[in-house]
């Protein structure tokens, strides 16, 4: 089909100079013009704008233009509403979009890739827009993009079980994957492909089945997330401690004015010198508001509520708690 319609395209334009050289040629030997003049007679010829010629003509001077402001009308008329067909043509204005998504994707760096835009891929990016990261879509569903409110958004109408789909999304420049579509498989695929293509790229899987945890993990997921299982255990939490779900769900938030957001900040962003500091040292709740809530170790190990003199270790990271505001002012003043 592209091929036909570039064929058309060629040929209406091959037309048009046809067209306009018949026209110079023909006023310029057979009347004598100049070359200015046998230019002006055809432009005007062509365009039947009518001013008149540039001196009389005899009577075949009259037939040759009577043939040529025919022909030219149906040739200049055909070149004109298929090149105007095909620069109005919807898939261009969509090839256009399209190859102006590619340049901003190819731009991203450490970004995240989203495979899947159903309900838990919603719900990632919706939490991706919040906290302002730079995402790609994935989904082979082309109508799910149709009515995005947000133009911005980057995504990608493929199959991310393929390495080449991966590839267009960056997964070589992406710092994390989530795997987000409904069925086991699919997302075990494409665990096992990301990880063969970047070693160090974090990955999060969605798992339906209990026996498809273990099989995600070992192919390389570093965290596997059961939603049936989250939302059971949370509905029996409101039962058993509905003030305390309540609150969690506040953290899950951001945003908003009535949220708690958590944040985590590098001992590079911390300790910009790279001198090894304790928590009081840092003076971080004087300087932002916000509270320290966790320590993560250079090993993995997590300290939840660390003491005053919890000591900041190269590679390690701290976690912190506070309203939008504060989150906003920690992320500023520690050019998070």
């Amino acid at each position: 089909m592209r091929q036909l319609i570039d064929s058309r395209i060629r040929l209406a334009v091959v037309l048009i100079i046809m067209v306009f050289v018949t026209g110079i040629v023909g006023f310029r030997f057979l009347y004598d013009y100049t070359w200015v003049d046998a230019l002006y007679m055809t432009i005007i010829t062509v365009s039947t704008v009518g001013y008149g010629e540039v001196q009389p003509m005899g009577a075949y001077g009259k037939l040759f233009t009577s043939f040529f402001i025919i022909s030219g009308l149906f040739i200049f008329g055909f070149g004109l509403s298929t090149i105007t067909e095909h620069i109005l043509n919807k898939n261009n204005i969509g090839n256009l979009k399209r190859n102006k998504m590619k340049k901003r994707i190819d731009s991203l760096n450490d970004h995240i890739i989203v495979c899947g835009y159903g309900q838990n891929g919603k719900q990632a990016v919706q939490k991706l827009l919040d906290y302002r990261k730079d995402f790609v879509i994935i989904d082979d569903h082309e109508e799910v993009f149709q009515n995005l409110e947000n133009d911005r958004l980057n995504y990608i109408v493929g199959n991310a079980t393929e390495d080449e789909v991966l590839s267009l999304a960056g997964v070589e420049r992406a710092s994390t994957l989530i795997c987000a579509l409904p069925r086991d498989a699919d997302n075990l695929f494409i665990v096992l492909s990301a990880r063969q293509l970047k070693k160090d790229l974090k990955i999060i899987s969605r798992a339906t089945e209990e026996n498809s945890y273990k099989k995600l993990k070992l192919a390389g997921a570093d965290n596997v997330i059961m939603p049936d299982r989250i939302g059971g255990s949370h509905m029996a939490s409101l039962v058993v401690v509905p003030d305390l779900v309540e609150f969690l769900d506040n953290l899950s938030v951001s945003g908003e004015q009535d949220s708690i957001n958590v944040e985590q900040v590098s001992f590079s962003k911390i300790c910009t010198d790279g001198v090894e500091r304790s928590i009081s040292e840092t003076d971080i709740r004087k300087k932002t508001g916000c509270s320290i809530i966790g320590y993560k170790s250079p090993s993995g190990t997590y300290v939840v509520n660390p003491e005053p003199s919890q000591r900041i270790e190269r590679d390690s990271k701290l976690i912190m708690i506070g309203r939008p505001d504060q989150i906003e002012h920690l992320k500023k003043y520690y050019s998070v």
